[in-house]
This record gives structure tokens, C-alpha cells and sequence, in this order.
């Protein structure tokens, strides 16, 4: 993850943004406890990871206030993809797009029939590739420097 912070923001953030990015990114281990996160694995290698959330909260680890546990409904709410990292060694090799599959198939299988992130601007491509449309920029400055980052929405 930190690899991934750090290099992958590179052309999208300022070193400054990128830095204050580490206060709203991270690993949230309720999806872990939840079952619900991927790790993709190339050998001995983690090649990247990522999951889904059937919670509240639609983006940060387990150090950024504000997080909501609340169980969501999926009869009107959206699943949210949460926590996605891969790392520069496999970056646009398919690793970030089989994690979205996995994540959509688990989903749609407990009855959402929508998914909702929030992405930075280096993961926005890949997710607009894989039919996420924007519905919402924001600029996030918990960390100090505004980090922008976009509010994604996919019908499954």
C-alpha cells in the first residue's frame, strides 16, 4: 500500500498531496474481519488488493476519523469498493481490474445492484474503464494539503 501511495499518485498529486493522501488511504481491517477483502498474489509477491464493504463507510483505514460501520442495505444502497492498491510492479497488468470483478461478483451475490467509491485521480482511469461514472469531485484536506479525489458509481 505504501508503495502504491507513493509512486502510483506520481503525475496526479504534488509530493505534498501525495504525503497528506496517507491520512484518508490505508487499510481498513473491517473488511478483513468481514471477509469481503482480495489480495492478488504473483508467486511470493503481492501483486495488489482490494475489497468491498457492505458498510457505511465509503473511503479511509482504520486511522482516518469519521469512519460509519453501519450495515448498508442493498435493496437501495450502494456496496462500496474500498481500500484498492496494486503495486507499481503489476500497475496496468489486470491486477486492479480482476479485484473490481471479484468485488462486483461478491456483491451483486448478497443482492446490491450498485457499487460506489472513492478514487484518486491516478485510480479514476481504471475505474472509468470498467464503467464507473463520476458523480461528485471533492478535495480532501484532513491530512493538510488538499487531496482531490472523485466520487465513482457503477450499476451492476
Amino acid at each position: 500500500m505504501d508503495k502504491s501511495i507513493a509512486d502510483l499518485q506520481k503525475g496526479f498529486l504534488t509530493q505534498a498531496q501525495i504525503t497528506s493522501s496517507r491520512t484518508v488511504m490505508g487499510i481498513d481491517t473491517q473488511l478483513i474481519e468481514d471477509g469481503t477483502y482480495f489480495v492478488v498474489e504473483d508467486g511470493d509477491e503481492i501483486a495488489g488488493c482490494g475489497g468491498w464493504s457492505r458498510r457505511a463507510t465509503l473511503y479511509g483505514g482504520d486511522h482516518t476519523p469519521g469512519r460509519e460501520p453501519a450495515l448498508l442495505d442493498p435493496t437501495h444502497d450502494a456496496a462500496r469498493v474500498r481500500a484498492m492498491y496494486t503495486n507499481p510492479a503489476f500497475a496496468r497488468r489486470g491486477v486492479g481490474r480482476l479485484i473490481l470483478e471479484l468485488c462486483e461478483r461478491a456483491a451483486a451475490a448478497e443482492g446490491f445492484a450498485t457499487l460506489e467509491l472513492m478514487g484518486t485521480l491516478s485510480g479514476e482511469p481504471l475505474y472509468r474503464a470498467y464503467g464507473f461514472e463520476p458523480v461528485e469531485r471533492i478535495t480532501d484536506d484532513r491530512g493538510g494539503a488538499p487531496v482531490p479525489l472523485v466520487r465513482m458509481r457503477k450499476v451492476i
